[in-house]
Formats: C-alpha cells, sequence, structure tokens
C-alpha cells in the first residue's frame, strides 16, 4: 500500500437538492434539514448540493417558503462546508431564457446570500448560453463548474464531448462535470471518457449519474479508477432509483485503497438515521412512488430519464390514453432524432416527452405541435446537435425563420420593467429574481407572506391590548 500513489476521492452529497428532487419531487422542507446539518458539516464533504434545480420552485409553489431565506439559512449552519447549486445557464432556474442584465443579478444574489460552486448546464449543450452566467460566477468570485448534458447519439461522439470539454476549460470553466441525469453511462464508457478528458484538460473532473438503469455505483466506480476527482452521491435514504448512488457505498468500496475517500462511515450512518423516517413518511403518504426506486431498463432503450417518464404518464392518463404508452415511448427516440438529438434534460426532455405523447394520441406526427416544439425548431433554445431537416421545420414552424444568433441577444434588459411590475410585494432585493423567475408563483408566494406576518402583528397586537390582573 506504501508504494500506492494515493488519490482520495471526493464527494459532493445531494441528499438536499438532487435526492429528494429525483424521489420526493423536492418536497423535502428546511424545517426537516436543520437539525441534521451540524453533523453534516463534520463529514468533510468536497461540497454539498442543496439549491437551485427545481428548489427554487417548489419552495414558492409548495412549501411556502422563500428559497432566498432558505439559502440564507443553510449558510449560516454550514459553517466548513462548501455550498453547490444547479444553474440551467440563459434559463436560470426557469424555463426560458432571460435577458443577460437577469442572469448576472441572479448570479451575484446567489453568490452573496451564500452559494460557493455553481453548476452550470445548458440542455442543448449550446455554449453560447452559458457565456453570460460563467462571466458572472467568476466576477463574483464564485466557482464556475461547467457541466456537458450527456448523451447518446449518431452526433454525440467521444470526440464531441472532448471538443466541448476543451471549450468549457477556454472559457474559464474551474472544474468541468459529466452530468449523465438519465444515467445511461455505461461503467466502461466513463472511463474511456474521463481517462480521455484527464489528458485533454487540467481542470478537475466530477462525474454526476443516476441510479436509474442500475448502473450508478459501477460507472463511479470505473470512472474513479481513470482518475475522476470528484464523484455525486446521495446519503443512503435518498439515494438510487432515479436519485445517485448512495454515499456510504462509495465510501466503503473506496476504503483501504488508493481513493479512500477519508469518510466516517459510522457518522454517515447518523446523517442517514435522520433521513431514514422522512423516507419513510413519504413511502406512507405516497409522495415517494415504489415505481421510481427499482431499475428502469426502458431508459437505457429510449433514453427516458425516470422524470420525464413519470410526466408522460401522468399526460397520459388525463388523455385516457394510457394503452398508448409503449407507442409513446418508441415514438419519443424519433421526434428527439427529428429535433436534432438534443439531451433529454428540462426543457428538452419535456418539449420531445409532450410532441410524442401528441403524434401517438391525435394518430398523426405533427398535426398539432406544442408552443414549446416550435420554440425548440425556430432556435429559441439555441444550436441543436444536429441540424433540423427542412421537412421537419415545414411541420413545426411552416415558413418562420430560424434564429442563428445567441437566442439571449434578441432580449432586451428586463429586470426594471420586472422590478416596476412587483414593486408592492417588495421587502427584498432578492424579491425581483423570485417574481422574474415565475411571476405568478411568486405573486401568490408573496401574498401568503403578507397575511402570514399580518397574523403575527394582529397577534402582537392582541397581545398588547389584553390586561392582566396585579
Amino acid at each position: 500500500m506504501s508504494d500506492i500513489v494515493k488519490k482520495p476521492v471526493k464527494i459532493v452529497d445531494t441528499v438536499l437538492r438532487d435526492g429528494p428532487q429525483s424521489l420526493i419531487a423536492t418536497r423535502m422542507s428546511i424545517d426537516q434539514m436543520l437539525p441534521i446539518i451540524p453533523k453534516m458539516d463534520q463529514v468533510g464533504y468536497h461540497a454539498v448540493e442543496c439549491w437551485g434545480g427545481a428548489t427554487f420552485d417548489t419552495c414558492l409553489r409548495f412549501l411556502h417558503e422563500d428559497p432566498w431565506e432558505r439559502l440564507r439559512i443553510l449558510r449560516r449552519e454550514f459553517k466548513n462546508t462548501k455550498l453547490q447549486m444547479l444553474l440551467r445557464g440563459q434559463n436560470l432556474l426557469g424555463y426560458r431564457h432571460y435577458a443577460d442584465d437577469v442572469v448576472e443579478y441572479f448570479v451575484q444574489k446567489s453568490v452573496a446570500n451564500g452559494i460557493d460552486i455553481i453548476r452550470i448546464f445548458d440542455a442543448l449543450n449550446d455554449m453560447r448560453n452559458l457565456e453570460t452566467s460563467v462571466k458572472a460566477t467568476k466576477k463574483e468570485g464564485g466557482h464556475a463548474q461547467i457541466a456537458f448534458s450527456y448523451t447518446l447519439s449518431p452526433y454525440h461522439t467521444t470526440e464531441y464531448w472532448i471538443k466541448l470539454a476543451k471549450e468549457m476549460e477556454s472559457v474559464g470553466a474551474d472544474s468541468i462535470c459529466i452530468k449523465d441525469m438519465a444515467g445511461l453511462m455505461l461503467p466502461y464508457q466513463a472511463q474511456e471518457l474521463v481517462t480521455l478528458l484527464k489528458n485533454t484538460v487540467s481542470v478537475p473532473i466530477e462525474l454526476h449519474t443516476h441510479y436509474t438503469t442500475g448502473l450508478g455505483s459501477m460507472t463511479l466506480l470505473k470512472a474513479i479508477e481513470a482518475g475522476v476527482d470528484i464523484i455525486d452521491t446521495a446519503i443512503s435514504p435518498f439515494a438510487l432509483g432515479t436519485s445517485q448512488p448512495a454515499t456510504e457505498v462509495m465510501v466503503e468500496t473506496l476504503k483501504g485503497t488508493a481513493y479512500d475517500t477519508g469518510l466516517d462511515n459510522n457518522l454517515l450512518a447518523e446523517i442517514a438515521d435522520h433521513f431514514a423516517p422522512i423516507r419513510e413518511q413519504a413511502l406512507e403518504s405516497g409522495l415517494l412512488s415504489p415505481k421510481v426506486l427499482g431499475v428502469n431498463i426502458r431508459a437505457l432503450m429510449y433514453q427516458v430519464p425516470g422524470g420525464m417518464l413519470s410526466n408522460m404518464i401522468s399526460q397520459l392518463k388525463q388523455l385516457h390514453a394510457e394503452d398508448k404508452y409503449d407507442e409513446v415511448l418508441k415514438e419519443i427516440p424519433r421526434v428527439r432524432a427529428d429535433f436534432g438529438y438534443p439531451p433529454l434534460v428540462t426543457p428538452s426532455s419535456q418539449i420531445v416527452g409532450t410532441q410524442a405523447v401528441f403524434n401517438v394520441v391525435l394518430g398523426e406526427r405533427y398535426k398539432n405541435c406544442t408552443k414549446e416544439s416550435k420554440a425548440l425548431v425556430r432556435g429559441e433554445y439555441g444550436r441543436t446537435p444536429a441540424p433540423i431537416s427542412e421537412e421537419i421545420k415545414q411541420k413545426v414552424i411552416g415558413d418562420e425563420e430560424q434564429i442563428t444568433c445567441r437566442p439571449a441577444d434578441l432580449i432586451e434588459p428586463e429586470l426594471p420593467a420586472f422590478e416596476e411590475k412587483m414593486k408592492q410585494w417588495k421587502q427584498q432585493d432578492e424579491d425581483v429574481l423570485s417574481y422574474a423567475l415565475f411571476p405568478q408563483v411568486a405573486e401568490d408566494f408573496f401574498k401568503y407572506r403578507d397575511a402570514q406576518q399580518n397574523k403575527i402583528d394582529q397577534t402582537i397586537a392582541d397581545t398588547k391590548d389584553k390586561t392582566y390582573p396585579a
């Protein structure tokens, strides 16, 4: 062992973000997190992923929490651990592209409120859509990790990924993440890609995968052997299924090897004990469906991430067309090819999945095209990996011209207008960003917040008015 060159693997735990997002639709509240944070802060994680992704929307819409206040609380409680978030490039945490002034302000406030590492990705791997957020992150002193959305297609070759990684390093990536959102990466593919990346770029490489297809732990292990620097895992109660491989399993696997993480599994067991009852409650309430816990081989066959699959099933139920399930699964790869082979991740996964449902249920391909499908073909989301044929263009957008520039170049500054529209609700600078991303949801939250404050004020007033006998 003394002759072996040690290369400890660093771990990012996702139990406060992608774990619950993948398994219980991000419904974990800050109150459920708080008691265990002191223990988590002792572990020695490289970082804890705790914000971004769907957490922002869910906080406002379902949990009646201010996502900015959640971040401030997390920053206050994690005294020794870096905090990491997921950002969809020019889409931020919403579902459309925002003007540069909104992107820059959002990044500024994210770092100011406590984020250390921002993982930035684009659904189409269009580097133009990452420029503003990467520059803003570096300007604010944050760590800009650029992620590529891993997928399989005739266009997504090893050469494609290497070229993309070089571009990422050249625009200032502090680290690069392979984001395997559907769990498609096979173990030996991971070994090959990580080896090539380590020989091509000088920044650290991180691997984020999901257990959807049952490959996750094996894929991480082969990537580790190839020299990957950081892996994403989730503490066991919120691991596996459509989430990440389990933290404790990887820690124990690497123990005593050159890759030993140095993390204490006894401490991790205490953390798991905290989250286990939360998982059980979610199972009992139906929030955690057993369907997302098993191995889904269809994801390998059709490249359908778990979240996209559940969304598709829900759409078919609403249309009373559950019997069309297998047809839609087969249609998804065809629509994806027609649309230029976009990786299936938010928002492209929803766009492709919904269009596939329409094509099958209506009995004619592209008879009815969603506005999002038209936007994708028009180029509003950026450049697709492969060109879209003239035939598909005609079916979807007719003779409309496609956008060839960076889509955000066509968006005028938006912050002043957002400030004006929501000024009656504003209690903090960050409120304008909540409104910019989710106008109606944010307004509903602001009303709820005001109502809660009014109740508190009334209670205080009532207490003051009471007189007590001597």
